[in-house]
């Protein structure tokens, strides 16, 4: 009988649904739309008898912004954007979507209508006068926008109030100049044209703020102060790094540094002022600030030292930032690193252990992590594992407090022990910098420990003999110092 009346009451089938007349529409306009995965689940949960509806709107307004017209159809009225038929933009496909969204737009939309096609020239007709209202709006914002230069409206930031401990938008932006050029040092910059892009795109990538298209559309800040910026006659490498500040993971260098000033900026300021999430309480969205930490030099795969930019940051901040609340601001991007590792699908174990030992460096703890995860999987792993883990358990239950032992070659007994010493010398020159190093290391060693642990007591009744054995323990098992605790891994307890 619903069923009947043209109601669908499953949230799969009403979403098939939709793609499909969304798709014919579409291409009945000669074109193709743009079908993103949360407008899609939005409009599927609106609807319960989902009609397309197809609609044009003046072609003078092509010539706004093109996120402008897109987000206005879509976060305004939910209609999915038409663009030209170059190639299939499908739900789900992110690779064609992230395509279609740089394609040319018609001056077309596609609404769905809940209910049948019955008057459905008057729903339309509705529908582009509504969008057509929403557009001239927008132009208006536009064009009494760039009567100034982007750079004019940095000024006028000050009557924006970031918090009011840590100062206006405008003190902001001063700390973020500060910042930005100590981020660029840590990221290792050398290329003066990235150094001056950087330094005008922090400058400015706050402007944007108080325009009046931002204030209208606050999802279009940084995209606006792109364009903007771009219209007032910036470099496109500076305009690029604004629009793209917001991503999660900028597509330039510079702009992933300034992404990381803003969100370190924010992170460290804001702990200080007690501002830290508390359970599901986020209001500064400071979880996603440290993700967007994270991903980015996760993508670029870019050492980046995490406790030395927080510090750089502390100096900038108008407010004192303690020790402990820059111990916490380091857990806390250590855990969103933890949520992203997990997210990487690996192994809970493993990311314990590489998190234990190192945590603010975030590429290099995926390497970290990437490295013990292929030895874990090796079929002599087992054999490695053990060796080394003796080691380590004696010495913790040796409770030496990590005073370092002295190795005196005058108290070695037995040939074992000799050995050991000199396989520890001859394969630990330096110390290791990755798993792989560590590891390679600890392999080597695999044969004169086992031998050692058969033929040797390591708790002999001569004080000084026992502590220059249990010191060349103490030299394996300093080893994975800063590179791994693999204590945390399955199987280190296990014999």
């Amino acid at each position: 009988m619903i069923r009947e009346a043209g109601i669908l009451l499953d949230k799969e089938e009403r979403k098939a649904s939709i793609v499909e007349q969304v798709n014919q529409a579409a291409a009945l306009l000669g074109g193709q739309a743009i079908i993103e995965e949360g407008l899609l689940n939005e409009v599927t949960n609106l609807i319960e008898m989902p009609t397309a509806v197809m609609g044009g709107f003046n072609e003078e307004f092509l010539a706004l912004p093109r996120d402008v017209l897109i987000s206005v159809m879509k976060k305004h009225q939910r209609y999915f954007p038409v663009v030209r038929a170059t190639l299939v933009v499908a739900q789900g496909d992110e690779k064609a979507q992230g395509q279609g969204q740089a394609l040319p737009l018609l001056p077309n939309f596609i609404a769905i209508r809940n209910g049948d096609d019955i008057h459905i020239d008057t729903v339309r007709e509705g529908n582009e006068h509504v969008l057509g209202a929403r557009f001239a709006d927008a132009n208006f914002f536009v064009r009494e926008d760039v009567k100034l230069k982007l750079e004019e409206y940095r000024p006028k930031l000050s009557s924006l109030t970031f918090h009011t401990k840590l100062g206006s938008m405008l003190d902001k932006s001063n700390r973020m100049l500060k910042l930005g050029a100590e981020i660029g040092g840590l990221l290792g910059f050398k290329d003066m044209l990235i150094i001056k892009t950087l330094a005008r795109a922090v400058y400015l990538s706050k402007a944007d703020l108080v325009t009046q298209m931002v204030t209208e559309m606050t999802s279009l800040q940084g995209i606006i102060g792109g364009e903007y910026a771009l219209r007032s006659g910036e470099a496109p490498e500076v305009a690029a790094a604004i629009a793209e500040q917001y991503q999660a993971v900028p597509q330039s260098k510079p702009g992933m540094a300034l992404a990381l000033t803003d969100r370190l900026d924010s992170l460290v300021g804001l702990f200080a002022a007690g501002l830290a999430p508390t359970g599901a309480k986020d209001p500064f969205g400071l979880r996603r600030a440290a993700i967007g930490v994270v991903q980015p030099l996760i993508e670029y795969d870019i050492d980046f030292d995490l406790s030395e930019a927080v510090k750089k940051s502390v100096k900038t901040q108008p407010i004192p930032v303690s020790e402990e609340a820059q111990k916490q601001i380091l857990e806390f991007i250590a855990g969103r690193l933890k949520v992203v590792l997990g997210d990487m699908d690996f192994k809970h174990d493993i990311i314990e252990a590489v998190l234990a030992a190192q945590s603010t460096n975030p590429a290099g703890t995926v390497r970290a992590v990437k490295q013990l995860s292929a030895w874990v999987g090796r079929e002599d792993w087992s054999s490695i594992l053990d060796g080394f883990a003796r080691c380590v358990r004696i010495i913790r239950s040796a409770n030496l407090d990590d005073k370092p032992l002295t190795i005196d070659d005058g108290k070695f007994v037995e040939k074992e022990e000799r050995d050991l010493h000199a396989a520890i010398q001859s394969s630990a020159v330096n110390r290791p910098s990755s798993v792989d190093e560590f590891l390679e290391i600890v392999t080597k060693l695999i044969p004169s420990i086992t031998a050692f642990f058969d033929k040797v007591l390591v708790m002999a009744e001569d004080e000084k003999v026992k502590e220059n054995r249990l010191g060349l323990l103490q030299k394996i098992a300093s080893l994975s110092s800063g590179i791994a605790d693999l204590s945390k891994l399955e199987g280190f307890n296990s014999k």
